[in-house]
Parts: structure tokens; C-alpha cells; sequence
């Protein structure tokens, strides 16, 4: 069992994503790393540190819950875009780390869904 983040349209062809709830975990440690914090710190994942005191537009996806709670909105999703393709840029010519290779792809996927996300004017869900 997993994870999916598909579009809230009703459409089974859309874009998705899916991971293993683990596999979602390591995901988001790495892109909070990226952003420069540790997930570990933040309140919902073991720590005592406030999402209010973190300055990331990714904060709605690395602070959601893994298949739960509110969709992200398609204003939510396009505010995310730019860090994330800003991520894939910085992280694209270090290719030779397999984990890597498959954060900054699986980076990519998930800009294809927020994308569509935004292009059609529907949330995110998480499922």
C-alpha cells in the first residue's frame, strides 16, 4: 500500500504520482533539506520547531498529512512551481547517485501533476 497525489478532477487518466509511504518520507526530508531545515525538527514529525517559523512555499506539502486532510489548493500547487523547478535545476547535473537521479525525478513527476493541477483549476489530493 502507498500513496498517489492526483488531481482532484475526477479524470483516472490524469497525471499522478505515487510512492510508498516511506519512500513519500524520504522525499520530503529531502526536499526540506533542500530548503534547508530538517523535517525531524518540525512539529507533526518529532520536533518542537513551529511551521510558522519556516519560510518555504513548500511548506503545504511537507506539512500535510500522508493521505488525509484538505486538498492543496490550485493556488497552493502554483506557488510551489518555481521552488520546485528551482530544485530540479540545482540538483539536474548531479546524476550520478541513483537516490538522487530519483528524488529529482520523482520531483519532476510531481511538477507534471501541480502543474495540471493549476492548468485545470482543481486541487491536489492526496489518496
Amino acid at each position: 500500500m502507498g500513496l498517489v497525489l492526483f488531481p482532484a478532477d475526477g479524470d483516472e487518466t490524469s497525471p499522478d504520482i505515487s510512492w510508498s509511504y516511506t519512500g513519500f518520507s524520504m522525499f520530503r526530508q529531502w526536499l526540506a533539506e533542500a530548503e534547508g531545515f530538517a523535517l525531524a525538527d518540525m512539529r507533526g514529525f518529532g520536533g518542537d520547531r513551529a511551521w510558522s517559523g519556516v519560510s518555504t512555499p513548500l511548506a503545504p506539502l511537507l506539512d500535510h498529512p500522508d493521505d488525509d486532510g484538505p486538498d492543496l489548493t490550485a493556488a497552493q500547487c502554483a506557488a510551489m512551481l518555481p521552488r520546485l523547478a528551482a530544485i530540479v535545476e540545482r540538483r539536474r547535473h548531479d546524476g550520478s547517485d541513483p537516490v538522487l537521479r530519483r528524488r529529482v525525478d520523482d520531483t519532476r513527476r510531481l511538477v507534471t501533476v501541480l502543474t495540471f493541477c493549476v492548468d485545470k483549476d482543481v486541487g491536489l489530493v492526496f489518496g
